[in-house]
């Protein structure tokens, strides 16, 4: 039986009645949210890490439902490192490492409490208490999860970036957290190479301030930082949590930041235990058998997610690396010699698998492999199928749709639900998502904008340095809809998505990047399934640019595999397979091959900002420290002053 299947049979006993598809369990969860939010609690025993048993009755799980400011169990005092080492007394590994070169740690769980415990007391040295800021700039190692555990048990707040920024970059994030403490790397290794990031981990810490006590893995050589070594070697000191309210800062992860400065959105204890718990377990089927790899970054909510593996007893996997080195073989080779059964990734990896010509299944044992999941961008329906054929037959694929405001998924994959290629099988539990159209009435195989109309309990506790929480209200609540609107504010996620008659989701693309030829509206993701599956297409780019009076400019700039030329015969072909698959409206007005595409760092194409740059818009100012190849900016701004409208 699965954790759903579980899960629901408890759910039902609450409701009263047998609740026998996913469909009936959906619509239990989100219109009996106290209900449904208790049950998860209960059915992961979270009284035993309370300080106190919950409470009888609705406003004891949920005592105001208004959005923004939904007050969620009150009264609850928990901590997330107790629901974590609760699991200490289990058998195996907790945390596996690997990097780029094959060198694996491994940490049991048997050691992982006496790990945490010496750095929580490093911590507790250095002054850091209940509500004090711990940093972090490190690749995706075993000791960035053991920090960040040690932090939060103290009930500090922690906040992670990945090395891959400059330090400028770094701490135009983490300076606006004052920390008192900065964990850092010596280095890593990537595409073949040692890089030493000792000089810029110095240079981080002085921005961070002359206070900031330095805490680097590896050897620190002339920087003036205590080694990590030396903290862990002392194993005397076990780690004792601090119980928090429900709602205490337990991290804060940042927005891209590509137009302006990065917003620090902070998520509570409380939100992200039950919510993680519910991903993770429930709708992934995690627990104490699963090893757990989603290929990540410190700057990525997915380094989040990933680690709520831990919450469900599960193993996880960390690897610093590239994805592709020494070739698109690597993860699957991973995901084999663990004995992976929930592997996550991007449509890129995938696509790059693809193209590449590799049959993973084939090459390698892949027995163990029982979910994949997909995100960063919406994963095209003929990726669907290349995995059906080339990883594992009907190996469920669980594309998600969240992101770093909510720090977890509002739609995917799930157990027991039917697979459809180009599609997310399900709304999540407890997620009231719906489509809407411009008036905002609910809409069902229509595209319309994603909202949220229900509160969930990891929704942000709120911004950093936004006491009055207007910034919170802005992004999230504050959108304009035609005629009177709803009658109570909603979470408008600024996606369009289509929620078919199945209860699955198609997601369209960012509709603050929609195209919009002639009045009628377009999604840039329908595009990219298309031009993306030609197999001489790298990477594709479509933009709307709105030109002088009503002209429009839609042009679609791509990168091409190595040895491919832009041939008229494959401009007509892209043309043609647009027209086909899409419609005529949707054909670009040129075909562009470019050096590249603009992304952030985590991996999201910027529409937005290079429109409006296309647009030749003066007010745009892209943060070269958020862009994965700031060069590529001048490019797209010279192509934009060289069209002739």
């Amino acid at each position: 039986m699965t954790v759903l299947e579980r899960f629901a049979a408890r759910f039902s006993e609450r409701a009263g009645r047998p609740l026998t598809t996913y469909d009936e369990v959906w619509q239990a969860s989100v219109t009996d949210l106290p209900g449904f939010w208790r049950t998860v609690w209960e059915f992961f025993e979270l009284d035993e890490v309370a300080q106190a048993p919950l409470a009888d009755g609705d406003a004891a799980v949920l005592a105001d439902d208004t959005m923004p400011g939904a007050v969620w169990f009150p009264d609850v005092r928990l901590n997330y490192v107790d629901v974590v080492l609760r699991r200490a007394g289990q058998p195996g590994e907790a945390i596996v490492g690997l990097d780029e070169d094959g060198v694996r740690t491994a940490i049991t769980w048997a050691e992982l409490p006496a790990r945490v415990g010496a750095v929580a007391h490093a911590l507790r040295q250095a002054g850091v208490g209940s509500g004090d800021v711990v940093a972090a700039y490190l690749p995706d190692i075993p000791e960035a999860v053991i920090a960040f555990l040690a932090t939060a048990s103290l009930g500090a707040i922690w906040s992670g970036c990945g090395q891959d920024y400059a330090p400028e970059g770094a701490a135009g994030r983490l300076a606006q957290l004052e920390p008192k403490v900065l964990f850092s790397a010596a280095g890593y290794r990537y595409n073949g190479k040692d890089i030493d990031k000792r000089a810029d981990s110095a240079e981080l810490a002085s921005l961070l301030g002359d206070d900031v006590a330095h805490i680097m893995v590896g050897e620190p050589g002339e920087v003036a930082a205590t080694p990590w070594s030396q903290i862990v070697a002392d194993t005397d000191h076990l780690p004792e949590p601090v119980k928090v309210p429900f709602d205490h800062p337990l991290w804060v992860l940042f927005s891209s930041g590509t137009t302006g400065r990065p917003k620090g959105i902070v998520h509570g204890h409380g939100g992200v235990i039950v919510e993680h718990l519910k991903c993770v377990a429930i709708q992934s089927d995690l627990d104490e058998s699963s090893v757990f790899f989603w290929q990540t970054a410190l700057s990525w909510m997915m380094w989040n997610y990933q680690v709520a593996g831990l919450l469900g007893g599960a193993t996880i996997i960390t690897y610093s690396g590239s994805a592709l080195y020494p070739d698109a073989d690597r993860l699957w080779r991973i995901v084999a010699d663990e004995r992976v059964t929930f592997f996550g990734t991007s449509p890129g990896q995938l696509q790059a698998s693809r193209k590449a010509g590799l049959h993973p299944g084939a090459d390698h044992d892949l027995s163990a492999l029982k979910l994949l999941g997909s995100t960063g961008s919406t994963l095209a329906a003929d990726l669907f199928d290349w995995v059906d054929e080339n990883v594992k037959h009907e190996l469920p694929i669980s594309s998600i749709s969240g992101g770093t405001d909510v720090v977890s998924a509002f739609a995917g994959g799930t157990t027991g639900v039917e697979v459809v290629a180009g599609e997310l099988s399900a709304r999540y539990l407890g997620v009231g998502l719906e489509s809407w159209s411009p008036s905002g009435e609910p809409l069902i195989g229509e595209v319309g904008e994603m909202v949220v109309t229900t509160p969930m309990p990891s929704m942000p506790v709120s911004f950093w340095n936004d006491p009055d929480g207007q910034r919170y209200r802005n992004a999230y609540f504050a959108h304009e809809w035609e005629g009177e609107g709803p009658a109570a504010p909603v979470w408008r996620h600024g996606d369009w998505v289509t929620v078919t008659e199945r209860g699955s989701l198609v997601i369209h693309g960012r509709s603050d990047a929609t195209l919009n030829r002639h009045g009628i509206r377009m999604g840039s993701a329908d595009i990219y399934e298309v031009v993306e599956a030609i197999p001489e297409i790298g990477e594709a780019f479509v933009l709307g640019v709105d030109g002088p009076g009503v002209k429009y400019w839609m042009p679609l700039f791509v990168t091409l595999v190595p040895g491919a030329e832009l041939t008229d015969e494959l401009t007509a072909r892209i043309a043609g397979e647009v027209k086909t698959k899409l419609s005529p409206r949707h054909v670009p007005d040129e075909v562009v091959v470019a050096p590249g595409i603009p992304h952030t760092r985590t991996g999201k194409k910027l529409e937005v900002p290079v429109t409006a740059i296309l647009a030749g818009r003066s007010e745009v100012n892209v943060d070269p420290r958020s862009v994965d190849d700031y060069s590529l900016i001048e490019w797209y701004a010279e192509r934009g002053r060289a069209h002739r409208w």
